[in-house]
């Protein structure tokens, strides 16, 4: 092993104990992040339009605060970008995550100080937890490349904008940094078939030892590895290269172009990250289902998917929900989501740590 993945063994191991603890113990977690979540709203304009106090119970909370999309939520945006503070979350967000809506236009997700660490910490806590596991730590002696969107920010009302993935690139440490590829300049070309030759360009006589995106991204670029230099295989260019990322879509029908074009099976970490919250993430190589980040932030409600569009939907915590039962989950959270409807649908698949798969969308 390199001097990296040697140094950072203990900081591994650690973050996979402390991992073991919260997913031993979900409800005690989700309780824990709960009441800190009371205490912060009961000082912004939300919490004071909806009667929230720092003692505020579950039960009182789940008949005060209505579920809500985005547009339920437009309005409070709205006073965040006429530069008004303590409105969703103490202060004002440190960025908003610009994402397109398919019934909303453009959203402008807040992400606070506070909700930052659940995005790129869990990012980075499910790649060490993967060390930690399976012993396997060589990627960190190498290059990596995170397929993403631009890292280039504007600024709405004084909060830097931008897309989340190019957000949480701002947020690499800067030992990561020198094993990180594409470059900066590359990485802020907004065409993407520009783009994808700076990145074939910057990466083929690298040595590639993880590669995270979302499938179709990775298969045009694997696609276009393999024309521009002639090779066969992935594996034939970047011999070291073992452990592939993902999230965001399906994986499976991708899983057999993937590998053929890579020439072999790889090691993978699923992802279940979000503009609103990082959810959930591949704990193990060998049980089925994503661990739900229960301890990252966020408090989960869960709505039996056939009520969602009810008018009173049953609004269940995570003690409450049953195996193999589809939900739409509902997050509230440290980035000022309040009953936030994420659009999403899951089931799960055990209770003992509380893993799930994602089911569809409403």
């Amino acid at each position: 092993m390199g001097w990296k993945s040697t140094l950072l063994k203990p900081f591994a191991k650690y973050i996979a104990r402390s991992i073991d603890r919260w997913a031993a113990a979900p409800l005690a977690a989700q309780e824990q992040v709960f009441r800190h979540l009371m205490q912060q709203v009961s000082k912004t304009r939300f919490g004071k339009d909806h009667q929230l106090q720092s003692h505020t119970t579950y039960a009182a909370f789940r008949e005060q605060v209505p579920l809500r999309d985005y547009e339920g939520l437009k309005p409070y945006v709205e006073l965040i970008k006429q530069g008004q503070k303590d409105v969703l979350w103490p202060g004002r967000p440190a960025y908003f995550a610009k994402t397109s809506g398919t019934t909303s236009g453009v959203k402008y997700i807040p992400l606070t100080k506070d909700s930052l660490p659940n995005h790129f910490g869990t990012a980075r806590n499910a790649l060490f937890n993967y060390y930690a596991r399976s012993g396997k730590g060589h990627w960190l002696d190498g290059k990596m490349i995170f397929l993403s969107g631009s890292p280039e920010m504007q600024e709405v009302a004084g909060i830097k904008t931008g897309r989340l993935s190019g957000i949480v690139n701002h947020q690499v440490p800067a030992w990561l940094r020198t094993n990180q590829l594409p470059s900066y300049p590359t990485n802020i070309i907004e065409d993407w078939e520009t783009k994808l030759e700076g990145i074939v360009k910057e990466t083929f006589p690298a040595d590639m030892r993880l590669i995270s995106g979302i499938p179709p991204w990775v298969q045009m670029y694997y696609e276009r590895l393999l024309d521009v230099t002639g090779k066969r295989y992935v594996k034939d260019i970047f011999p070291n290269y073992k452990v592939f990322v993902y999230g965001g879509v399906n994986f499976e029908p991708y899983r057999n172009a993937l590998e053929e074009l890579v020439g072999k099976r790889l090691d993978s970490v699923e992802t279940y990250p979000a503009s609103e919250g990082f959810v959930a993430f591949q704990d193990s190589q060998t049980e089925p289902g994503l661990l739900l980040n229960v301890a990252s932030g966020i408090f989960f409600e869960f709505v039996p998917a056939d009520e969602i569009f009810n008018e009173h939907p049953t609004r269940l915590s995570l003690a409450e929900v049953d195996l193999g039962v589809n939900y739409a989950i509902i997050i509230n959270s440290n980035a000022g989501l309040w009953g936030y409807n994420l659009g999403d649908t899951v089931e799960f698949v055990s209770n003992k740590p509380y893993r799930l798969r994602v089911t569809g969308r409403i």
